[in-house]
């Protein structure tokens, strides 16, 4: 008489499912502690400070940047005290042109050369350049400027010489560069026509103060062919 085996009782029905270890001691993973938390909320802080201080030092390199007028050669356009906003991007796209606000640094001759100045672009690359009978003359065209200062009689300041020097023509790669407030204004009347290197961005608009926030747009000549 033959005998069947019997059905090994101690064998897996699904041989090939995988075994949790954790599920057949028992034991589940350790909650984590107050300790743990807190130090994964200060890392995700810490990270947040150093994106925010590399994203906020790009942008004001190669984007933006906020600027102080700390001086009076631009008045009334704009006031010691005021706060800009500067372009710095949009000149590899859109050179700078004639009636721009410009702000750049000043050349090493200049006394605190440290220190950006701002002043309005009034001849480009090829210009010719002259002041006479207290105005100013663009290849030979007498400039309309209504944003030169004026005093308290609403006389509009002289465009005179500071240097003896009547004539620049304005080499490639410059911009020629006056302050709106001509009777206190170093500018390239004094130092001549700047490298376009030297120009940190031209005014983009002013944030303060509040009540004179807006856009700030150039000049523009339209008596003056085009460059």
């Amino acid at each position: 008489m033959t005998t069947e085996a019997s059905p090994d009782l101690n064998v897996q029905s699904d041989a090939g499912a995988p075994t949790d270890p954790d599920a057949s001691s028992g034991t589940a993973a350790p909650p984590q502690t107050p300790a743990r938390r807190a130090g994964g909320c200060l890392l995700e802080i810490v990270e947040t400070i150093i994106a925010t201080v590399v994203l906020f030092f790009l942008i004001q390199t190669f984007v933006a940047q906020p600027f102080q007028v700390q001086q009076t050669s631009m008045e009334t356009t704009f006031h010691e005290g005021d706060y800009l906003i500067v372009d710095r991007l949009s000149h590899l796209w859109a050179p700078y042109t004639r009636g721009q606000v410009i702000v750049f640094q000043p050349p090493a001759s200049f006394p605190d050369s440290g220190k950006p100045l701002i002043k309005r672009i009034i001849g480009v690359a090829g210009d010719t350049i002259e002041l006479r009978d207290g105005a100013v003359y663009v290849n030979g065209t007498k400039l309309v400027e209504p944003y030169v200062h004026r005093d308290q009689a609403g006389n509009q300041d002289q465009t005179t010489t500071l240097t003896g020097t009547t004539n620049w023509l304005v080499p490639t790669g410059q911009v020629f560069v006056m302050g709106d407030h001509r009777e206190f204004s170093t500018d390239s009347r004094v130092f001549g026509p700047i490298d376009v290197s030297s120009v940190i961005g031209r005014g983009f608009v002013r944030y303060w103060p509040f009540d004179r926030f807006g856009l700030i747009n150039g000049a523009t000549y339209d008596n003056l062919a085009a460059p």
